[in-house]
């Protein structure tokens, strides 16, 4: 059975992710990054990270096309008056 990722899943990939692109863009090591950006601020284990770098491969991670992001944009403030 396959396991459901929600879309806080999918954010941490990304945000993940990003971090590790520009750090890695410096020349900075890997294990530099995860020490010095990713586990003070995600509390996540070495293992945990290479894992997240590699679910940023799979399509099914991305959520700029979401259904679920796309829904919560439905409503504006402006439409609840009190």
């Amino acid at each position: 059975m396959a396991k459901r990722r929600g879309v806080s899943y999918k954010k941490r990939v990304e945000e993940v992710n990003r971090i590790y692109d520009r750090e890695a863009k410096r020349g900075v090591p890997n294990r530099e990054i995860w020490r010095r950006h990713i586990y003070p601020v995600y509390g996540i284990s070495e293992r945990t990270f290479y894992n997240l770098l590699n679910a940023s491969a799979e399509k099914k991670n991305k959520i700029a096309d979401d259904d679920d992001i796309r829904q919560l944009l439905l409503f504006n403030d402006d439409d609840y008056e009190q």
